[in-house]
């Protein structure tokens, strides 16, 4: 039995539940190291300098069970949950449920199964990558999810293989009769000079409090492409904490696009290591905070071989009282020579209320890169509102056009058209409740 640092109820039973599972020794062996670095570091807390903007004492100090393992019956999910692609799994409060997952046509040397079912059929890509990428030593939620995880995603594509279609993970919290957690797994690996996009998506109701912990990790290896598209909407009273980890072999290009729009409070740390030469990895994120939102990103491109590239492009709409975090590092190493690594933060205020804490960093230890870095924090240009104005279009519409004129630039660089409308329209919709709240 570990003892837990945090004296809060249900993680130590929620242990012992998995630990008890039948699961092979290896998985065992990884889960009870989580749960020991989770007992050593408990929770994060602002005195914390990677959460100094981020107080989750909600998130660890409520008591969240386990919610039910499938969709109610009478209230079919809609949207990305039933999207026509040849691939799409869908989780209910971290099971996969069978029902709302489709896997079909995919081609040959393509597997997409639920984490459960890779463990049951004895993966040997699990043993080798589930928990070898994603440090749980010194990140608590890590480890947390690395402990308790019940299921997830793993996608291989084989090398040369080229996947016409995105792979859609739907990661969803149903209604639950208490605060409720999951923690989802997800890990993609591409092989060499192969071609995927895949999607996460993760949504839930809006009038009840749960907490998501979701863990991602992607291995790109020599010459290998991959899109990943992570969509937050989670509801208004959620918790949402995740974490992305790529690493890249040579030559491998890795493109991240993180889109936070829902929860009362979201943390995401989007990291890539560059570990051989010629890898080139792109972060774009646009993230909202209205009303009393909190949303925190934290970022890190560590450079850890020569002749490698990176490009980042981090948006913020905040309104009300919304605050936001953005935290970028970029890390160029000693012999990481010939380094080409671009950074930019840029925040919009629709509100005298709202807050950013934006802070963009090098480290870097090579003599021969070029390195560049920024962040600017506004409102709406003046004079585009009043040249919109004096064209007859009234001030709110004035400011809707503009505010989405500023995010148009990531959503652009979505190339799977349902997904670029489908935000789209939730951005619209998102921004227009904004737009009209700072209009009073």
């Amino acid at each position: 039995m570990i003892a837990l640092k945090e004296d809060v109820p249900g993680y130590a039973a929620q242990f012992e539940r998995r630990m008890s599972a039948g699961e092979p020794a290896w998985l065992r062996e990884l889960r009870a190291g989580a749960m020991r670095s989770f007992s050593t570091l408990g929770f994060p807390t602002t005195h914390h300098e990677d959460w100094k903007y981020t107080n989750v004492s909600p998130v660890a100090t409520t008591p969240f069970g386990e919610g039910p393992a499938a969709w109610p019956a009478a209230a079919p999910p809609a949207g990305p949950a039933a999207w026509p692609v040849n691939a799409r799994l869908v989780f209910v409060n971290g099971h996969l449920s069978r029902e709302l997952s489709a896997v079909r046509g995919l081609p040959a040397g393509v597997a997409v199964q639920s984490l459960a079912e890779a463990v049951r059929n004895g993966s040997t890509v699990l043993e080798s990558h589930l928990g070898r990428h994603a440090g749980y030593s010194e990140q608590a939620f890590v480890a947390l999810n690395t402990a308790l995880a019940v299921d997830g995603a793993v996608v291989t594509i084989d090398s040369g293989v080229v996947l016409e279609q995105p792979v859609v993970l739907v990661y969803l919290t149903s209604p639950a009769g208490g605060p409720a957690a999951s923690y989802p797994r997800t890990l993609v690996l591409a092989g060499r000079e192969s071609r995927a996009s895949v999607v996460e998506i993760y949504s839930g109701p809006d009038d009840s409090a749960y907490f998501t912990n979701a863990v991602t990790e992607l291995v790109v290896r020599e010459g290998a492409a991959v899109d990943h598209y992570r969509v937050q909407l989670e509801g208004r009273q959620a918790y949402h904490v995740a974490t992305v980890q790529g690493v890249q072999d040579r030559a491998g290009i890795l493109a991240s696009h993180n889109f936070s729009f829902g929860a009362a409070l979201a943390r995401h740390d989007i990291n890539s290591v560059l570990d051989a030469e010629g890898a080139e990895c792109s972060l774009n994120g646009l993230y909202l905070a209205g009303g009393s939102q909190h949303v925190d990103n934290h970022t890190l491109l560590d450079h850890a071989k020569p002749n490698c590239a990176s490009r980042e492009l981090y948006k913020g709409i905040l309104g009300g009282h919304g605050t936001g975090v953005f935290n970028g590092k970029i890390v160029v190493r000693q012999d990481a020579q010939k380094t080409n690594a671009i950074q930019s933060n840029k925040n919009l205020l629709l509100s005298r209320d709202a807050v950013i804490n934006t802070k963009p960093q090098l480290e870097i230890f090579a003599d021969d890169v070029r390195c560049t870095h920024g962040a600017t924090v506004g409102q709406l240009d003046r004079e585009a509102l009043f040249y919109l104005r004096s064209r007859g279009i009234p001030v709110r519409d004035s400011r809707d056009l503009l505010t989405r004129a500023f995010a148009a630039e990531l959503l652009d660089a979505i190339r799977w058209q349902p997904l670029r409308e489908t935000l789209e329209t939730e951005l619209h919709r998102r921004l227009s409740q904004m737009v009209e709240a700072a209009a009073k």
